[in-house]
């Protein structure tokens, strides 16, 4: 059972307004770096809602939201150097992502999305008005010392928007000691939070193999090098790598997950080249640069053997999204007095999924949080039929409001 007391109960009371935005912004989803309606729709809300300075274009289509409490701060004690962060928080950054995805909706509810092959299918949209909730709450009450920054960041899904926000100065024009963020998990039923220290989600790179060979005749291999083949035991020599190179005590997977060669009208054609793309998600640096090291290896000594060639392209697209301990026991504990202990998972297993937060928690303290939501709504993340569960937008709102309104009360010498 929720605690129904302090930010809970106070954003209960605009919880029907909280699901007209929530659906508003599903029926009208945009992708990354060009939520300029979202983006909008955020600074105009944020302004009605009375927060001290709204910023927008930061990152391209970025919105931060200031907040400044109202009570006095005591000094911050005497710390060695890199410490302070984890040693007096004076600045709380809370992060929501805005962007869709390229999915045709298959939902028929009556806010669907109104845009062609572009849906919320991942509960950004949720995210977005949970956020919004907790800024209107924070800027009500203000019962906490020092800032709140309210960020609503572009381009997550595989754009790397946060790194965007903070190449454009986020975090040098909105300083921040910790940050936070949270994701809707249908895993976990409505009302439980889950989190761990360390790992939480894992670095995802992108790989491109192109194998380039002599193509020709279907009836008559023996006059070509043929890079289908060539591409066909790439494929099985890379799965080598996790099950042979990488220690078993260790995460790793390595996924080829579309071949591209050839003509499909052209059934005795050869083709003179194919093109393989695929993913690897690692948590630990030195498991990603050995795998990274294996894969050109196996690449280029696969193709030789058949007389071929191939090149590969390896991207690091997002790091691993490593909660700072401190911060995610801390985060804890905010949780379990909104739902209760019982409905906190502390130990929450890592995902091999990745999340572009990563960049944020590389450069501040913080921590990663998933808010249970259950498969009701409409399914898994990524499907044509998802939904984010409005039920839980309060819940939701409150864990951001009271995540940042918990520390910061800690710095005036008293725990509201």
């Amino acid at each position: 059972m929720w605690n129904l007391t302090g930010p809970i109960q106070h954003i209960s009371n605009y919880h029907a307004e909280l699901t007209r935005v929530r659906r508003d912004l599903h029926a009208h989803p945009e992708l990354g770096f060009a939520e300029h309606r979202t983006a909008q729709f955020v600074a105009t809300e944020l302004s009605r809602y009375g927060v001290d300075e709204v910023h927008t274009g930061v990152g391209r289509t970025g919105v931060v939201g200031v907040i400044r409490g109202r009570l006095d701060a005591k000094p911050c004690p005497d710390v060695p150097e890199g410490a302070a962060a984890e040693s007096c928080v004076r600045a709380v950054g809370l992060r929501a992502d805005m962007d869709a995805l390229p999915i045709k909706e298959d939902n028929d509810f009556p806010w669907r999305s109104s845009k062609g092959g572009v849906m919320h299918a991942c509960g950004h949209d949720g995210h977005t008005a949970m956020l919004l909730g907790a800024a209107r709450y924070l800027a009500a009450t203000r019962n906490f010392a020092g800032t709140v920054h309210c960020i609503f960041q572009p381009g997550e899904e595989g754009l790397g928007g946060a790194k965007a926000m903070m190449d454009d100065g986020l975090f040098e024009r909105f300083p921040t000691d910790w940050v936070f963020s949270m994701h809707n998990w249908p895993a976990l039923p409505p009302g439980r939070i889950g989190l761990t220290p360390g790992p939480m989600m894992a670095a995802a790179d992108r790989i491109t193999i192109k194998v380039t060979a002599e193509g020709g005749h279907g009836a008559h291999p023996y006059m070509t090098i043929d890079p289908v083949l060539v591409s066909a035991h790439i494929i099985t020599a890379v799965q080598s790598i996790v099950a042979r190179n990488v220690n078993p005590l260790d995460e790793a997977v390595v996924s080829i997950c579309a071949m591209q060669g050839g003509d499909l009208s052209a059934m005795s054609v050869i083709p003179r080249q194919v093109t393989l793309v695929g993913t690897v998600r690692t948590f630990r640096a030195e498991v990603q640069a050995l795998v990274e090291k294996r894969l050109g290896r196996i690449v280029q000594s696969v193709a030789q053997a058949f007389g071929a060639s191939a090149e590969l392209h390896y991207e690091r697209i997002y790091p691993a999204t490593i909660n700072t301990p401190q911060v995610a026991h801390y985060a804890a504990e905010v949780a379990a007095e909104l739902v209760g202990d019982a409905a906190v998972v502390r130990d929450l297993p890592p995902s091999m999924g990745a999340e572009d937060f990563a960049f944020m928690l590389q450069a501040r303290p913080g921590a990663y949080l998933r808010l249970g939501q259950g498969c009701e709504a409409g399914g898994f993340l990524h499907t044509p039929r998802y939904d984010f569960n409005d039920a839980v937008l309060p819940l939701g709102a409150a864990l951001y409001a009271r995540l940042a309104e918990r520390a910061l009360s800690q710095v005036a010498g008293t725990m509201l």
